[in-house]
């Protein structure tokens, strides 16, 4: 009885499913960045003839890379502050923690911070994911924040589990569980695989890029631009494709005179743009909208000022971090501080912020008035007003002031003395 009784608790073991990729690194689920060049990957628009919507091809439009710089770049000019909310609601600044030094100061040995968060951020928002591999001593502590090459990345899956297969830094491939690694993706309908915005609405991208194509072409000379009407006087085939050949060197050359001869009964009739050529490159207008919109870019911040904008630079700043910036930067907050921190911290009410004063950094004439009304409100003390402006403290500078229509209990009890 007991021979059976553990053969069929042996067999009762639970059997862990194995090891499967989730996308193939160089299949058509996920191809590889040379497969893409060709015509492989990305995304399909329904439209037959329009080009296929890539990562690489979509950044060659001057709104899709000025969007994706705008965000990325804004993002990682502004400090990452990472802060401890306690029992009371109070937020304190932590300072003494590795993930503070990884995410501001050098993410990894030669590598500025700046430089990595612009990077993965730029990724995430271009391709819908950012990998950046953080590995952990054996304390569990971040050791570095480290650039994988984006398009090279697979991911595995091994039931609800994650692993991360790619080459570092150093040249090596490695295997690792998600713990170890930073994974920012957007739009994924399951949380972990990611969506470019740009192959979500592959269609519209598709003709802006189209549409850039053809506005190429018209401006390299891709079109026809004059009809050449010939006689039919000449001897032979070769002598009449000679003649042919002179006259449009003469119409094309930029060294030329720009007076072809002509014999009797030929012409030439030059062709300026065409409506549909014309309404083509107006077209492109309206594409830059369309693209801004996905990204939810302010047409000012892409220098699109035919509509007009608004007087007030500084309201123009708000909108911007409202409208846009916001909704990037919550999504990086969250899913950075689940990579670098652990549960443990984030139960103890640690988390990340952006900083954004310096976006919204007022002159030097509001800033004072500003400090002024708050010392004097009572709001703050003369002494925390100065450490904002980079003074140092005075003596007597931390008690705060009165209201306009009160006065300190010192100056009352001095004033009861001197009676």
């Amino acid at each position: 009885m007991e021979i059976r009784r553990e053969r069929s608790r042996q067999d009762a073991q639970r059997v862990e499913p194995p090891v499967v990729t989730a996308a193939a690194t160089s299949g058509t689920q996920s191809p590889t960045a040379w497969m893409g060049e060709i015509g492989w990957g990305g995304s399909m628009p329904s439209v037959k003839g329009l080009p296929r919507v890539t990562p690489r091809r979509a950044e060659q439009h001057a709104t899709v890379f000025a969007c994706c710089n705008n965000i990325a770049g804004d993002l990682s000019k502004v400090p990452l502050k990472l802060y401890q909310r306690d029992k009371d609601g109070q937020e304190v600044r932590v300072r003494d923690h590795p993930a503070a030094y990884l995410l501001n100061i050098e993410a990894a040995p030669g590598i500025a911070a700046q430089v990595a968060r612009y990077a993965l951020i730029y990724a995430y928002a271009l391709r819908g994911n950012g990998y950046a591999y953080g590995p952990r001593d054996g304390a569990g502590e971040l050791m570095m924040i480290d650039l994988v090459t984006q398009d090279q990345c697979s991911m595995l899956k091994a039931g609800r589990a994650r692993f991360y297969e790619f080459e570092d830094g150093s040249g090596v491939y490695r295997r690792v569980p998600a713990r170890s690694m930073i994974h920012l993706r957007y739009g994924a309908s399951d949380g972990w695989t990611g969506r470019s915005p740009l192959e979500a609405a592959s269609e519209s991208v598709g003709l802006a890029l189209a549409g850039q194509s053809a506005a190429a072409r018209t401006a390299n000379g891709g079109t026809t631009k004059a009809v050449i009407k010939l006689d039919d006087f000449y001897d032979s085939d070769e002598d009449r494709a000679r003649n042919a050949r002179r006259v449009k060197e003469q119409i094309t050359r930029p060294d030329a005179d720009g007076m072809p001869v002509l014999g009797p009964g030929e012409d030439i009739k030059s062709l300026d743009l065409s409506a549909a050529d014309q309404e083509l490159l107006a077209s492109r207008k309206f594409d830059r909208e369309q693209l801004a919109a996905i990204y939810r870019m302010p047409p000012s911040k892409l220098q699109m000022l035919e509509h007009g904008v608004k007087a007030n630079g500084e309201q123009q700043a708000i909108d911007y971090l409202t409208d846009c910036l916001l909704h990037w930067s919550v999504l990086v907050e969250a899913q950075l501080m689940l990579a670098v921190l652990t549960e443990k911290e984030r139960r103890a009410g640690f988390y990340l912020r952006h900083d954004f004063g310096a976006l919204l950094q007022p002159t030097t004439k509001d800033r004072n008035e500003a400090l002024v009304k708050a010392t004097g409100g009572p709001f703050q003390t003369p002494n925390e007003s100065r450490k904002i402006v980079g003074l140092a403290p005075v003596k007597g500078g931390d008690d705060l002031n009165p209201a306009p229509n009160m006065t300190r209990v010192e100056s009352a009890e001095t004033e009861e003395e001197d009676a």
